[in-house]
Formats: C-alpha cells, sequence, structure tokens
C-alpha cells in the first residue's frame, strides 16, 4: 500500500491571512508541518499542495516538494483530490498546514488503524478534553463525538453533546484536523456538492457524514496545538522552546 501525505496549504486564510508562511522560530509553520510528517515512517511521500506562488517558493526554498493548484477549491480535500492526480497513492493523508506541532507517531497510527480495517473509507484523530480545558468553549476548536463502536457520529465548533444533567462522562473528543482516504473514497468525496452541515458549521467532514459515509476515528493523548489565530503563534513557540 503506498501512503501520501499531502499538506494542503491556501495562502488567504479567512482567520489569518499568510498563515502558513508566519515564521515560526525562525521558520515558515509550513516547514515545521512538513518536517513533522517527514518523521511518520509509514508515510512514503510528502507533498504540499497550494493555491500561491509565494507558497511554492517558501517550500522550495526549504528543499520540500510543492503541487500548484486552483484558487477556487472550496476545502482542503478538494485541493488535495486535484493535488494527486497522476501519483501513485492508495492511502492519502491529509495533514493541516496550520499543525506545526503534530506528532508523527500520531499519524503512524492512524496508518495503521486504516491498514487493520480495509473496510473503512476514512479515519481521522481526537483526543479527550480534560473538564477543565478552556478550548471546550471556543469555536475554534471541533468537537467530535463517537459511537461505542469508535466512528463519529457528529462534529461541531459548538460545545456538544448539551449536559442538561451532570456532565460526567459525555465530553467529547478534541477533533484534530487529520484525516485519511481511501483513493476510491477522495475520489467520490470531492463529487459531492457542498452539504447543508458542511456550509452550515464550516467543516468539510460533515460532508462526508452527511453522504452516508462511516469516518473511524482513532484517539490520541498527545495534546497540540493548532494555529487558528495570530496569537496562537506565540503559545506554539512557547512549547517548541
Amino acid at each position: 500500500m503506498t501512503v501520501l501525505a499531502v499538506i494542503p496549504a491556501r495562502l488567504g486564510s479567512t482567520r489569518f491571512p499568510e498563515k502558513v508562511i508566519a515564521p515560526i522560530l525562525g521558520k515558515p509553520m509550513i516547514q515545521w508541518v512538513y518536517e513533522r510528517t517527514l518523521e511518520a515512517s509509514s508515510i512514503d511521500d510528502v507533498i504540499i499542495a497550494t493555491d500561491a506562488q509565494e507558497v511554492m517558493d517558501v517550500v522550495a526554498s526549504f528543499g520540500g516538494k510543492s503541487v500548484m493548484t486552483s484558487v477556487d477549491h472550496k476545502t482542503g480535500t478538494d485541493r488535495i483530490a486535484e493535488a494527486i492526480e497522476g501519483m501513485e497513492a492508495d492511502l492519502i493523508i491529509n495533514v493541516q498546514g496550520d499543525e506545526p506541532l503534530i506528532p508523527g507517531e500520531v499519524l503512524d497510527r492512524l496508518v495503521a488503524k486504516m491498514q487493520a480495517n480495509p473496510d473503512v473509507e476514512m479515519g481521522t484523530v481526537a483526543v479527550p478534553f480534560a473538564e477543565d480545558d478552556e478550548k471546550f468553549s471556543d469555536p475554534n476548536c471541533v468537537k467530535c463525538v463517537a459511537s461505542s463502536s469508535g466512528f463519529a457520529l457528529y462534529f461541531s465548533r459548538a460545545a456538544i453533546p448539551y449536559a442538561r444533567n451532570e456532565r460526567g462522562s459525555t465530553l467529547p473528543l478534541h477533533h484534530w484536523g487529520i484525516y485519511a482516504y481511501r483513493r476510491d473514497f477522495l475520489e467520490r468525496f470531492v463529487k459531492f456538492e457542498q452539504s447543508p452541515l458542511e456550509l452550515c458549521e464550516s467543516l468539510e467532514q460533515l460532508r462526508a457524514l452527511e453522504n452516508g459515509a462511516r469516518i473511524l476515528l482513532i484517539q490520541a493523548e498527545e495534546s497540540t496545538i493548532g494555529v487558528d489565530v495570530p496569537g496562537d503563534i506565540e503559545k506554539v513557540e512557547a512549547l517548541l522552546k
């Protein structure tokens, strides 16, 4: 099985323009993501899919591989589908371009889970919330709830599920924007119209759920920080130091 990791890197982020090339301790963020992804031993190759020559130039400066894609893609998954055209890949891993602390071993566990479950079309990663975690009420932090068999039931920016009584063990999981797709499923996925829930929450994985796909969750214990807004850069630098 050939495993290809693709990092979508759109330059015009709404909340933080040009964040994929924002400097973190002297290196552009996309370089941190690329190098961390390369640490995953199960991944055969890593490419960056972008819509801007500026990103292509930055990637070339640190010796990375990049592919130019259309500026019209609505989501990272759509961008990835264009980027891998003509490339050999059985399993595609979508690593967000704003995850400079992503652990390579988590990517390896996701790949292993997909290899062990050949009937699963799509997988992703989540970590438990602490009961006092301030991210629980942050809409930039995506929450998910899972079935007893380990498949995603729903993803939301809202604090789900609503705890009418004591919250207890009903805490959701903190979703990391990391996905694994079988190639044939990815090709089907991008042909679906953007769905109502996807548009409402601005979460592309809801398109898969609304079209009947099952998304397998693997739980990781590691904690990380994605960069959503400029203030997150300082938090990432503190951890890296």
